[in-house]
């Protein structure tokens, strides 16, 4: 079904469930869960995903596999609340959210925003990532500078102070940045009378195409063997 935005009762949804973090509140509730939010968000990922594909952007999703639980898994946190107060889906090259580069949606009273990237990479894979930008720079500049086109840079969230092992005697500041990143993404702010638009799906493939450059140098990046 195509997506006709998300319901006036999705934000508000949240706000009052932070408050009311109980079973027996949300299975009450559970229909404006349903109708506002993970009904649209399906509808979203499947629209952009068609969308995307006729566009020939290898970026994949569907409702099944892209959208996040509203469960929290509390077994090892210090939070034990149930449910999360914030919805999202990730769009990947296989479909599966598990898969490095990924194109993000956020759904919360907060903040909404795309996002697009590589987030919380484990070890070995960050650290190709900040080598590839150190062994071609010029490859790593110009997806930079592709991405600056279009109003889009490297978000500098959690980046290290000094830059790590090896990377020490890097003078090139673009470089050092991308020797100290954690992640390697890029963000864009979604306007909250914007979520209610069928327009929303149209500027979520915009911000795929844009971003698209950082993506493609990130696979690129992780699938080299040297």
């Amino acid at each position: 079904m195509s997506f006709a935005g998300f319901g006036p009762e999705a934000l508000p949804f949240f706000k009052a469930l932070a408050f009311h973090q109980t079973k027996e509140w949300f299975e009450a509730n559970r229909a404006i869960y349903e109708a506002n939010v993970r009904k649209p968000m399906g509808d979203l990922v499947e629209e952009a995903a068609a969308r995307l594909a006729e566009s020939k952007i290898p970026i994949k999703g569907d409702r099944k596999n892209s959208l996040f639980r509203i469960h929290r898994d509390v077994r090892f946190a210090n939070n034990k609340d149930p449910y999360k107060t914030n919805a999202g889906l990730a769009m990947t090259r296989s479909g599966s959210k598990n898969d490095p580069g990924v194109l993000y949606f956020h759904l919360s009273p907060e903040e909404c925003f795309f996002a697009a990237g590589f987030y919380q990479l484990d070890p070995p894979r960050l650290a190709k990532l900040r080598e590839a930008a150190a062994r071609a720079p010029k490859v790593y500049k110009r997806m930079l500078a592709k991405l600056r086109k279009d109003g889009l840079a490297l978000s500098d969230e959690d980046a290290l102070k000094r830059a790590p092992r090896g990377f020490e005697a890097v003078e090139d500041p673009e470089i050092l940045f991308a020797a100290r990143q954690r992640h390697f993404i890029c963000v864009r702010p979604v306007a909250e009378a914007e979520i209610r638009e069928p327009a929303l799906v149209s500027s979520f493939c915009q911000f795929a195409a844009e971003a698209l450059p950082l993506l493609e140098w990130g696979w690129n990046a992780l699938t080299e063997t040297r």
